[in-house]
């Protein structure tokens, strides 16, 4: 009866482990490191042929064209930060958590293992350091830019008020402007899984934490402030 009982919990969460909805993560979340970090270490090997706005446009643009991909079948979450907020607001299931935060830090470090095996440790493999080693700077803009990011999400992408069909260049453009204005301090990751893969293959983890905490931080920031902007997200409905 015990084995009974423990079977379908198992077939449950191996359904939510291979669901298209998380299989949409991975894929997802691989793209957008081996475009944006890819651009980062070929602009490394041109010597500057890509330069910093370029880099910026293509991680702009990636999440744009992924967010009109995936968007319909995964939300297009691609970062974990996204997801937790999403849970916080009320607006995924806690019980898909896991399995999506899994997923895009398998696909993000699938990517960066290809771009090892392409072009070896080029650019740390786009690995996000602060600039002369000012965690503290970093961790207050870090938080700053996922907030405006993830406030962005919420406002275009889920508020009934927004204009439909937008949401995906509002996004992409917001991640392309702030890796533009702040790429050079903090690495503009407002994505712990696009930290975390460049991190564990070049094995680079200076203050590796903050980029955790502080696109974390940021997120759930937004989830607080927009719920006060959309009357507890009754607005959403």
């Amino acid at each position: 009866m015990r084995l009974r009982s423990v079977l379908p919990i198992r077939q449950s969460l191996l359904k939510a482990q291979v669901s298209p909805a998380v299989i949409a993560e991975l894929l997802g979340t691989f793209i957008l490191v081996f475009a944006g970090t890819g651009a980062i270490m070929v602009d490394r090997l041109s010597n500057g042929a890509v330069t910093h706005l370029g880099i910026s446009c293509v991680f702009g643009a990636v999440v744009i064209a992924l967010i009109y991909t995936l968007g319909h079948i995964s939300a297009a979450h691609f970062n974990p930060a996204v997801t937790l907020a999403f849970w916080a607001s009320g607006f995924f299931p806690r019980q898909q958590v896991v399995s999506y935060i899994l997923a895009q830090c398998l696909g993000a470090v699938a990517a960066s293992l290809l771009l090892f095996i392409s072009f070896g440790q080029v650019a740390n493999l786009g690995a996000t350091l602060p600039l002369h080693d000012n965690w503290l700077q970093s961790f207050v803009l870090e938080t700053v830019l996922t907030f405006i990011l993830m406030l962005v999400i919420l406002g275009s992408g889920l508020d009934r008020r927004a204009p439909i069909g937008f949401a995906g260049v509002a996004i992409g453009l917001t991640v392309g402007m702030e890796a533009a204005m702040m790429g050079p301090i903090t690495g503009a990751s407002m994505n712990p899984a696009r930290s975390f893969a460049p991190a564990l293959v070049s094995g680079i983890w200076q203050h590796h934490w903050l980029y955790w905490v502080a696109p974390i931080l940021g997120a759930q920031l937004a989830v607080i402030v927009y719920r006060h902007l959309s009357n507890n997200f009754r607005d959403f409905q």
